[in-house]
């Protein structure tokens, strides 16, 4: 029996594939490499190019393939962009699930493991942030997630298809040996952005707000690498083809660390001199956004190895020093 990844081209995709793989798992992957890299792809893995809101190319890959769970990663997810364009969003990542499910339903398969976001709580009242807490999304990125997740909810009742919804904020880090990592167009994750001061790819990095309720005055997030992100996608697997019952987990090392700190620890990591400037505050940012996993750890088992930033961020400058122009080197 298989694990179907969907979205397993894209940068978390391509890491849980990887250690899928590395686990002795038979894995086959989807992707529309609209944003994933052919290139970051295990070689173990079987491919299909194709889009998840294509009902004929999903009967293709389920009758081909004896499949048993689901991991679920394909989907636009930039926020900024999702203003700008919610239809767009709603259409890939809200009428994607809709297909995807309908094909579940049509093959039988059961069990999905899906790639949430801590977005969809909006602006937190409380810190940590609880699985119980509020879900009132500020953008509509959130939105369509939290519109997935009813959907697998409401598909549980009525088809007995079981799900993991795992919600998470800031990844980071790489394989550590810089053959996959994180390369997107337009870049706009923090850690990344900072490393292209160094790689000589931009003048400085800009914080925006000096000036929040923090130790420091700057925001600060969760952040939490990318393996130890795929290693929670695998427990989820596992808890479901176990039998258990469909349920939702915070993902995240539990404590936050400043953009000033990140700067700091970039520069301890890289040996370079990093510019900054500081810009106005954006919109909708707010201060703190920091994930209790502790539900995580008591149901699924897991814990985070690289709970130090500076491991997060020497894996990341691993990967985009070697590759500074990403796949495309």
């Amino acid at each position: 029996m298989s694990i179907l990844v969907c979205g397993g081209a894209g940068y978390i995709g391509s890491h849980t594939v990887h250690e899928l793989i590395e686990k002795g798992k038979e894995v086959v992957v989807v992707d529309n490499l609209q944003s994933g890299h052919l290139a970051a792809v295990n070689r173990k893995a079987k491919f299909y190019k194709g889009d998840i809101r294509d009902e004929k190319f999903l009967h293709k890959v389920f009758t081909e393939n004896k499949i048993e769970s689901i991991i679920h990663f394909a989907a636009n997810s930039l926020v900024g962009e999702s203003m700008e364009k919610p239809l767009l969003y709603f259409n890939n990542n809200v009428y994607g699930m809709q297909v995807l499910l309908e094909s579940m339903v049509k093959h039988n398969i059961k069990n999905i493991v899906f790639s949430s976001t801590a977005a969809v709580y909006g602006e937190p009242k409380k810190i940590p942030i609880l699985e119980d807490d509020e879900t009132k999304p500020t953008n509509a990125y959130g939105e369509t997630k939290l519109t997935m997740e009813k959907m697998m909810k409401w598909c549980n009742k009525a088809y007995g298809i079981n799900y993991v919804a795992l919600r998470y904020f800031n990844v980071a880090g790489s394989l550590g040996d810089g053959s996959i990592g994180e390369d997107h167009n337009p870049e706009s994750h923090l850690i990344p952005l900072i490393l292209q001061v160094p790689l000589k790819k931009r003048e400085f990095i800009t914080v925006y707000g000096s000036d929040y309720p923090t130790t420091d005055g700057t925001c600060i997030r969760d952040y939490i690498h990318v393996l130890d992100l795929a290693e929670a996608h695998i427990k989820a697997v596992e808890f479901l083809e176990n039998g258990n019952e469909s349920n939702t987990f915070n993902l995240g090392n539990g404590m936050g660390f400043s953009v000033k700190e990140m700067i700091d620890a970039a520069k301890q990591v890289t040996q370079e001199d990093i510019k900054v400037v500081i810009g106005e505050r954006r919109a909708g940012d707010p201060a703190q956004l920091i994930a209790s996993s502790d539900k995580a750890r008591n149901i699924l088992g897991w814990t985070p190895k690289f709970t130090n930033v500076k491991d997060i961020i020497k894996d990341a400058w691993i990967w985009h020093e070697s590759k500074p122009n990403g796949f495309n080197d």
